[in-house]
């Protein structure tokens, strides 16, 4: 298969990669956005949004994202349904890969592949993953209506999980290896309130309990064990869902010891900049943002990444300095 090439390639399709595909487009750029396997990043599991600008009421978040598809297209975008497999930035122009045997070859590269879902890593957690263990409130919790659910986690996303929670579970635990909370002032106060929702501190999950497969009925969550972190003391709680909150990984496999990343494992940019360790390749949104992670910080670098690009390609270089 003969490959194909544009000037602006961009890998990933959430708010960062829809912003730089319709920057480019505008540009005159012809851009070609890969969208992954999980196209329109986590605003698809998401379902109100109140804090992105420009809407008086909230908006759903598969809404927000098929409106930035659609602009993207309209402004000459071209979107690809398929999943890069392979880089190579040795040399130019860069050549992509992908799932379907398709090659690419491209004078810049935004990055935009997002960040995943962290999990405990306990074993209990993979075998019940998907049968009482999740990652998504917004996806799974109708299915614990009326029902006693757990929250692990002490930043917004797991504030924000058990608020969503505590609209449709009988009761919400939310459990945390520290004494207080990171998330947001205005976020915890809301939890507090809600009469259904109480606080483990110093807690962790030891051990998810729960009946294993018997067909044709599926394995099934029943409680956990919790370890007191200060003690080590074990207690066992009844539970019928468990949803894991404490965070997200970047997705940069395709570019690890090929660009240069952060000690946690986010994609590296110089200040101010989208620009990686290699000119010619930027990188937007929740793969390089470890500290906001928001859709309009995402949104915003999806805009700088493209306008980088573009002056890349006009020839003038950013300037990218070491890293203290």
């Amino acid at each position: 298969m003969s490959a194909r090439h544009t000037e602006v390639l961009i890998i990933g399709s959430g708010p960062a990669g829809y912003t730089a595909a319709i920057y480019a487009a505008r540009a005159m750029l012809k851009p070609v956005l890969i969208a992954g396997m999980e196209q329109g990043g986590q605003l698809m599991i998401t379902t109100d949004v109140e804090n992105y600008p420009g809407f008086a009421d909230p908006i759903q978040g598969p809404w927000l994202m098929e409106q930035m598809l659609n602009q993207a297209v309209h402004v000459g975008a071209e979107i690809v349904n398929d999943l890069v497999t392979e880089v190579e930035l040795s040399r130019r122009p860069f050549t992509i890969r992908t799932d379907s045997g398709a090659v690419w070859t491209a004078d810049t590269l935004v990055i935009a592949t997002g960040a995943k879902a962290k999990w405990l890593g306990i074993e209990s957690e993979q075998r019940f993953q998907g049968f009482g263990v999740s990652a998504c409130a917004t996806c799974d919790g109708f299915f614990y209506r009326n029902k006693d659910v757990i929250v692990v986690g002490g930043g917004n996303s797991a504030v924000e999980e058990a608020l969503y929670l505590s609209n449709i579970a009988k009761s919400v635990t939310v459990v945390h290896r520290r004494d207080s909370f990171r998330s947001e002032k205005i976020l915890q106060e809301r939890l507090f309130q809600r009469p259904n929702v109480k606080v483990l501190w110093n807690t962790e999950i030891a051990e998810i309990t729960g009946e294993p497969a018997k067909p044709p009925m599926p394995p099934s969550v029943n409680g956990v064990r919790l370890r007191d972190t200060r003690t080590g003391v074990v207690s066992e709680q009844t539970i019928d869902g468990v949803f894991i909150a404490i965070g997200h990984a970047p997705a940069t496999e395709l570019f690890r010891d090929k660009l240069k990343m952060k000690p946690n494992g986010y994609l590296w940019t110089a200040p101010d900049s989208t620009a990686t360790s290699l000119p010619g390749v930027f990188a937007a949104g929740d793969v390089t943002d470890d500290t906001f992670r928001q859709a309009i910080t995402a949104a915003g670098m999806g805009c700088m990444a493209a306008l980088e690009a573009e002056r890349y390609l006009a020839g003038i270089q950013p300037i990218v300095q070491a890293a203290e």
